[in-house]
């Protein structure tokens, strides 16, 4: 079968080069051309535009980039169509993903798959129409998600399990658990905005406990070592490269931006204080609580249905309230009753493979519909 995936960012490249591989298990045939980063080139294939070619979040930048950005589209519907693949696989990156699907679903009859589906639970739910039109099978890595497509829409999705879950668990079977060491981790985004938002104040709210800890900062791939030190300056701080996983497994504490690294955390068992900030708080905080259709930005919180992690987002971001919540984590109860809701998180997102079931389910639905 001919493979044709789309993503837009580095989380997307990571999953979709583990659904390349369980792709290339379950069917020898298996030949690849994608929109995608360096985890997928190694897999193999053809990469026809790298994500970082791609990836322009928040309306000034993709403003700005926006010629370019409808050039990578209209060359990307032209080159399926040319290449006539088996089915499109689309990785999350909706604002891109969903007007490829509409395109594809409009003027061909190759099927499209929607492999970690948009959060569409959170904002711009009225995208349901279109998922609904556009795409033929949809999988989600959320357990939360099924009841919102399923009862709420009436559009059936497959939960195939959560990947990160899996990449956590195959880390521990590589490198068994060791000895929590007196390490605070600052994990402050992977783009550059968020780490210029949430990095400095995150620094100067772990000031002081540099004497009794080492704060550390899980750098992002593809950002450059000299970003990163306009904002660590001359502090007590250490950064590492392409080694979070280490770090979490070593970490006492772990002040946290929004994302998948919340939930990486939660794995972990780090106890976290999720620190968010936006633009224009007041209006950002308005727009959550009327806006917004969850109480959590976290997916720690959201799989979980509860506040089990403070999330300091919008106005309730400060470092101080950092520095507080901080505390209350380091030692005592908060922490043991943080590390027991994480046990429950645990067992929602249970056991199963994500890539492995996806694969599977893609190739069966393809071979009945040859």
């Amino acid at each position: 079968m001919k493979y044709y995936l789309i993503v837009g960012e580095a989380s997307g490249d990571l999953h979709a080069s583990h659904l390349m591989r369980s792709l290339k298990e379950i069917d020898a045939e298996a030949q690849f051309r994608f929109f995608g980063g360096d985890m997928m080139t190694a897999v193999g294939g053809t990469r026809v535009r790298h994500y970082k070619e791609l990836a322009y979040m928040g309306f000034i930048p993709v403003l700005m980039h926006l010629p370019t950005i409808l050039r990578n589209m209209k060359m990307c519907k032209q080159d399926i169509v040319q290449w006539q693949p088996d089915c499109v696989v689309l990785v999350d990156y909706p604002g891109f993903n969903l007007k490829i699907a509409e395109y594809v679903k409009s003027h061909t009859n190759i099927p499209v798959y929607y492999y970690i589906s948009p959060k569409i639970w959170a904002w711009k739910e009225h995208r349901i129409k279109n998922i609904k039109r556009d795409v033929d099978e949809l999988f989600s890595i959320l357990p939360f998600e099924v009841d919102f497509f399923e009862k709420k829409h009436h559009y059936p999705i497959h939960y195939v399990g959560n990947p990160t879950a899996d990449e956590v668990k195959a880390y521990f079977l590589a490198s068994p658990p060791t000895e929590r060491e007196h390490i605070i981790a600052l994990l402050a985004g992977s783009r550059k905005q968020e780490i210029k938002d949430n990095l400095p104040p995150m620094i100067e709210a772990v000031k002081g406990y540099e004497k009794t800890y080492q704060i550390v900062v899980a750098g992002a791939p593809g950002i450059d070592p000299e970003y990163y030190q306009q904002f660590i300056g001359d502090a007590q701080v250490d950064i590492v490269f392409g080694k979070t996983y280490d770090l979490l497994s070593k970490a006492h504490a772990a002040l946290v931006t929004s994302g998948t690294a919340t939930l990486e955390t939660c794995l972990f068992g780090v106890p976290q204080v999720v620190c968010y900030k936006t633009p224009l708080p007041m209006i950002a905080g308005f727009v959550r609580r009327h806006m917004l259709k969850v109480k959590f930005v976290s997916l720690v919180n959201l799989v979980a249905g509860r506040e089990v992690v403070r999330e300091l987002v919008a106005e309730s971001f400060s470092v101080a309230n950092i520095r507080t919540e901080l505390a209350k984590i380091l030692d005592g109860e908060t922490r043991r009753q943080m590390l027991e809701g994480y046990k429950e998180v645990s067992r929602a997102l249970g056991d199963e493979k994500a890539p492995d079931n996806a694969a599977r389910m893609m190739f069966e639905t393809l071979n009945v519909k040859h």
